[in-house]
């Protein structure tokens, strides 16, 4: 029971703090300039590391697919299979968990490295709204950030994907390209985009609560973003099935 009450607690607190920041980031919204470091910090630096992830996935897909297409003369298929299994499930899903291991981690240990040597309380006493400075920016950045490193994702899979099939397996290149622009619509694209943007809040929500509740020194930090990590992971796999049955 005990367990079940604080699971309880924290959903709450966590839905609390969300919708809070919200209400501030629209009656008075961060800086510009605070918005600008945190989409550097959660989307520039973060890009070579997606486009390479993402052209080796596409890459993997055919070499996974290839032999089983093959067998019944339908290799002409996998171009449209990787743009379909992209723009649905891995680009959305692998940019979330990656940018949850890199920045998502980051977010929680950095806020609270703030909480327990009481920078937190300071900003407070210099009537400085925490939540306006160091989690409205943070989440309006994960807004627009993750579903662009989706997008980058998924164009370097579909690179990775291309050159894996017709340079490795002399698959048709005109058929490879045709049946992908057939068979893939704006509708899988969109889904990927919308899943990501819901990802991006989820990340930033459950990494910024368990910094913000930080408490027991620098054991403290290493435990809170461990467990915002983790967190944050589960949920994103757990609410990308639910997306997935609603949108498609």
């Amino acid at each position: 029971m005990e367990k079940i009450r604080r699971f309880i607690e924290h959903v709450g607190a966590a839905t609390i703090l969300f919708l809070q920041t919200v209400l501030i980031a629209v009656k008075n919204p961060p800086k510009l300039k605070h918005i600008f470091k945190y989409m550097e910090e959660i989307g520039v630096t973060a890009a070579p590391l997606i486009a390479i992830t993402g052209f080796f996935t596409g890459g993997v897909l055919v070499v996974e697919t290839y032999p089983t297409f093959h067998k019944f003369n339908a290799e002409f298929l996998i171009g449209a299979l990787v743009s379909l299994s992209l723009a649905r499930e891995l680009s959305p899903v692998l940019v979330a968990l990656l940018v949850t291991a890199r920045s998502g981690s980051a977010m929680a240990a950095n806020i609270g490295t703030m909480r327990i040597t009481e920078q937190i309380d300071a900003l407070e006493v210099m009537a400085v709204n925490p939540l306006r400075y160091l989690i409205a920016p943070r989440l309006i950045a994960a807004l627009i950030m993750v579903p662009a490193l989706t997008i980058l994702s998924y164009s370097s899979g579909l690179l990775g994907g291309y050159f894996v099939g017709t340079y490795l397996y002399s698959i048709n290149p005109y058929l490879f390209v045709e049946k992908m622009k057939d068979l893939t619509e704006l509708h899988d694209i969109f889904g990927g985009l919308y899943k990501s943007a819901a990802f991006s809040v989820v990340i930033t929500v459950v990494a910024c609560y368990f910094g913000y509740i930080t408490k027991g020194g620098a054991e403290g930090v290493g435990r809170s973003t461990t467990t915002a990590v983790v967190v944050a992971s589960v949920l994103i796999l757990i609410l990308d099935y639910f997306l997935t049955a609603l949108i498609y």
